[in-house]
């Protein structure tokens, strides 16, 4: 059986954890910061986990991460 292709944006975008978890940053990161809250910029800093039901579709995304 061929070998699957890793989707591009997909390997620059979830990093995966040793227990097998999906990582992802938060949007709303990139521009136009000065008028966003404080607090608010402080919070999306963090890393959350991918869902499960989004976990199984990007999985199938980077096969080899």
């Amino acid at each position: 059986m061929p070998k699957q292709k890793t989707h591009s944006s997909s390997k620059k975008r979830f990093k995966v954890t040793g227990t097998g978890k999906i990582m992802y940053s938060q949007a709303f990161r990139r521009h136009i910061l000065s008028k966003r809250p404080t607090k608010r910029m402080r919070h999306l800093r963090k890393s959350l986990v991918a869902s499960p039901q989004n976990t199984k579709i990007i999985r199938s995304m980077i096969p080899y991460k």
